[in-house]
């Protein structure tokens, strides 16, 4: 355990980011499954809205360095792929 005053703030501090950084996490992990769960029934309209709110999450995510920058691009770049061989196989 901690001893000085500032080793405790610190503790409490990496506690609340850690448990923020799960919830974080646990939103953008369900809003891909949708997002794939979508792809899989082939629901072409409600995956191109619910892509758009993965990017979001994905950016954001980056930005506040949840995820790395181009796990975030890799992400993006294989979802879009998923969508598109959809819409190439409904065409």
């Amino acid at each position: 355990m901690p001893v000085t005053q500032s080793a405790k703030k610190a503790l409490r501090k990496s506690e609340k980011h850690y448990k923020t950084n799960k919830e974080l996490k646990k939103v953008l992990r369900s809003e891909i499954k949708k997002f794939r769960k979508l792809v899989a029934d082939q629901k072409v309209e409600e995956a191109k809205k619910q892509l758009s709110i993965v990017y979001k999450k994905l950016d954001k995510a980056a930005k506040t360095n949840l995820i790395k920058k181009n796990k975030a691009a890799r992400l993006k770049s294989q979802l879009s792929k998923q969508l598109n061989a959809l819409q190439g196989k409904n065409a």
